[in-house]
């Protein structure tokens, strides 16, 4: 059922959360202190003084654990959406290897694309003025790559009885790129981040945002297919005369469908 899969996706979305938590901890929070030094060394040559709303202690622990809970909640339950509508439609995939493939798709079109024509900067970097812009253009860019995505998923399915699977998932690949390079050029570029800043620095939080976008997808793709594959098996075993002889694969997503 629909609503058992979305109660699952809110659950895992909560367990991804805390995994990323202590990905943020470990690999991004100091790339973050650093960039707060930097724009706060540069405001105090200005003469600029700044006012901190919120305490960055406050920011960097319970701030940040509740927004990656808000936000891993949101998403395990559009994942599963998303799940229930992929499951059964993509051949002999079972519940696990849904899972995955719609968890990699979902990290490619809500992430790696717009990250890579608007990759993120540490929260001081940037001019406050333009922020309103800025994630405009990046939500731009994140629903055609989710349109990319899913177009290219449909479109590889129906060439496939003409092509091969093989030649049809090329031919999609191929015209998602095209498509994606067209907005990358068309798009405007965004450059705000300081000619001195540290680009070590800078490189090293890309790099964390990035591990802790994988954590989050790998977490709720792996362990929501898991779950639902051991859901799904206890269910057909249940249902099986004398409750022996679970089904395979094929059959669990059909028994699920």
């Amino acid at each position: 059922m629909v609503r058992a899969l979305l109660i699952r996706g809110m659950l895992v979305g909560v367990v991804a959360a805390v995994f990323s938590f202590a990905v943020a901890k470990v690999f991004g929070e100091s790339e973050v202190g650093r960039a707060i030094a930097f724009e706060s060394a540069r405001e105090a040559a200005e003469g600029v003084h700044g006012t901190e709303l919120v305490p960055r202690a406050l920011q960097n622990t319970i701030g940040l654990l509740t927004g990656l809970l808000a936000f891993g909640v949101a998403l395990g339950g559009l994942f599963s959406l998303a799940y229930a509508c992929a499951q059964g439609r993509l051949g002999a995939l079972g519940a696990r290897g849904t899972a995955a493939f719609v968890a990699l798709a979902g990290f490619v079109g809500m992430y790696l694309v717009p990250a890579l024509k608007y990759p993120a900067n540490p929260p001081s970097i940037g001019n406050p003025d333009t922020i309103g812009e800025r994630t405009s253009l990046y939500f731009t860019m994140m629903l055609i790559a989710l349109s990319v995505v899913i177009g290219g998923c449909v479109t590889a399915r129906r060439l496939t009885a003409r092509f091969g699977a093989w030649d049809a998932a090329l031919l999609a690949l191929a015209g998602g790129l095209v498509i994606v390079g067209l907005a990358y050029y068309l798009l405007p570029q965004v450059h705000e981040t300081p000619d001195a800043f540290p680009a070590d620095v800078l490189w090293r939080f890309r790099v964390a945002s990035l591990a802790i976008n994988v954590t989050l997808w790998a977490t709720i793709g792996l362990l929501f297919g898991a779950l639902t594959d051991r859901a799904l098996r206890a269910s057909a075993a249940a249902g099986s005369p004398g409750g022996r002889g679970a089904p395979g694969a094929g059959s669990l997503v059909a028994t699920e469908a």
